[in-house]
């Protein structure tokens, strides 16, 4: 039977024409039996030739074919590969469907017709003080603020009534050091001279009074010869106290010792118990007394305020001003009068020139022999204390108490 089925490629099983021949031989002899053993050989003839047919090519192919059938084997699996650890599959993200969102139209609303704006009070202002003279300012007379000021700024004073030989010379201590282009006068002493009179007044303005400075804010007085000059300052006078100072003298603290050594030293009428720190001595103290005081104590005694005020500041400032000038009007400082002034030129700032000076050499006489200078101060009668908005303490003044003040200094008796 091997003999009649040959190998076909791709796996078929066919009979090639020698096969056929053997079959029929076969056939034959099968239909040659008898009967019943006919049928079952020509059966068994069939289920042959259908099995040959579906048999694979390769159970009947040579020696060589029968090799090649493993070369279609696969490759040995890889055991050093880790395994992949099954997971659940995501589910799919769900794609976002916006709701629908009806648009509402809306009308849009007129525009409403501009109306005449409301007048606008002005700020209440104290009322200008009645003056006994003709010399009154009113707002039109100083400039404007160039910075707003976190205060009422009050109405101006004017000029009060006064002599009119009068001289007023402001007297001013600056903290100003060497190449320092910034400072602030925080001394202020007016000195009022009435030739006609013979009377000489010092008035002692504390540095943190809160005033209107014209053109610039309402600011610590201090502050206005080193923003304006002179002129800056003059105007704050006349503006807020009624009197508008013809010169000056400026002079720093370490040109104050200088000049206080230069004359030989002061003796100080000390008014009241004092003790305060002192560089290089610890605190130190004199006691109501009179002291001969060199440029260094003199500085000291006029710039401390650590224990008192800047009011109690200003008394002492009164007393070493008042010594200085009994020393220069001695009888040997007027015969030193002319190295004086060159003294006075090289240590301090002023507008004050030796013909001003000699004019009032006369009343410098008088003084000598009566050695009288009456003291005034704007103090704790005339302010009140205020913290501005920047956290600063100052005081502010109250109008008439001030101004009555300032009455006795400068207006006719």
């Amino acid at each position: 039977m091997q003999h009649i089925l040959k190998a076909k490629p791709h796996n078929e099983a066919f009979i090639d024409g020698e096969g056929w021949n053997q079959m029929i031989k076969l056939l034959r002899h099968t239909m040659s039996l008898s009967g019943k053993t006919s049928l079952i050989a020509i059966i068994f003839m069939f289920l042959i030739i259908l099995l040959a047919s579906n048999l694979p090519a390769q159970m009947y192919s040579t020696h060589a074919s029968m090799a090649a059938r493993y070369d279609f084997a696969l490759a040995a699996p890889d055991i050093n590969s880790p395994t992949a650890t099954p997971f659940q599959p995501l589910p799919p993200t769900p794609t976002y469907i916006p709701a629908y969102i009806p648009v509402v139209a809306r009308a849009i609303p007129p525009t409403p017709t501009p109306t005449q704006p409301e007048p606008v009070a002005f700020p209440e202002v104290q009322q200008e003080v009645q003056l006994t003279s003709d010399e009154g300012r009113s707002w039109e007379d100083y400039p404007g603020p160039s910075v707003w000021p976190d205060i009422q700024v009050p109405a101006p004073v004017g000029i009060l009534s006064h002599p009119e030989d009068q001289v007023n010379i402001l007297l001013l201590g600056s903290d100003q050091r060497p190449n320092d282009s910034g400072f602030r006068t925080d001394t202020i002493q007016l000195l009022t001279i009435n030739p006609s009179e013979g009377t000489v007044k010092l008035t002692a303005f504390p540095r943190d009074l809160y005033v209107y400075i014209p053109g610039y804010t309402v600011q610590r007085i201090n502050t206005a010869f080193g923003w304006g000059g002179f002129d800056a300052l003059a105007d704050t006078m006349e503006y807020n106290f009624g009197v508008k100072p013809e010169y000056y003298v400026l002079i720093n603290f370490w040109s104050f010792v200088d000049v206080i050594n230069s004359i030989g030293g002061i003796t100080v009428e000390v008014g009241r118990d004092f003790c305060d720190h002192r560089d290089d001595f610890g605190e130190f103290c004199v006691s109501q007394s009179t002291y001969w005081m060199d440029g260094d104590t003199a500085l000291w005694y006029v710039r401390s305020r650590y224990s008192t005020s800047d009011l109690d500041r200003g008394r002492r400032q009164q007393e070493v001003l008042e010594a200085a000038f009994d020393q220069l009007i001695s009888l040997d400082g007027l015969k030193r009068a002319p190295e004086l002034y060159n003294i006075y030129t090289q240590n301090v700032s002023t507008n004050l020139n030796f013909d001003v000076l000699s004019s009032l050499l006369p009343i410098a006489t008088h003084l000598a022999e009566s050695r009288q200078v009456d003291n005034y101060s704007i103090g704790a009668g005339q302010v009140y204390s205020w913290t501005n908005y920047s956290g600063a303490m100052v005081l502010v003044p109250i109008r008439e108490p001030v101004l009555e003040v300032m009455r006795q200094v400068i207006s006719e008796p």
